[in-house]
């Protein structure tokens, strides 16, 4: 599966994006979805997931209830809502799918998208 991430941007602290990540190659449906965040000179980190069957999601402390996945396999596409965001939301996102729920990824990971967060 090829998975392509677009929607970044430069926003003010307390601002919104919506991130999303089209897939090829195979359906969505098959998978666990995840999301993952690189911010200059750190590791990845684990954003969030979602489930293939139910929906169900899970967030990193650091994101929740501000974030939100959401998923649409009829487009083959995976969402991200970011609320409320801070400049410590800075970073390259990435979408992949889950090898082991709820963080374990697979290698399969798209181009990132980068997140600018002014303060």
């Amino acid at each position: 599966v090829q998975l392509q991430a677009s929607g970044g941007g430069l926003v003010q602290a307390g601002g919104s994006l919506r991130l999303s990540c089209a897939a090829s190659g195979r359906g969505i449906w098959n998978y666990d979805m995840g999301w993952f965040r690189q911010a200059p000179g750190k590791e990845r980190d684990f954003v969030g997931s979602i489930r293939r069957s139910t929906g169900y999601t899970v967030y990193a402390p650091s994101v929740k209830g501000r974030f939100t996945i959401s998923r649409d396999n009829a487009k083959n596409t995976v969402y991200l809502q970011m609320n409320g965001l801070k400049p410590e939301d800075t970073a390259n996102y990435y979408c992949t799918t889950i090898r082991s729920w709820p963080d374990t990824p697979t290698h399969y990971w798209g181009q990132g998208t980068l997140v600018t967060v002014s303060s």
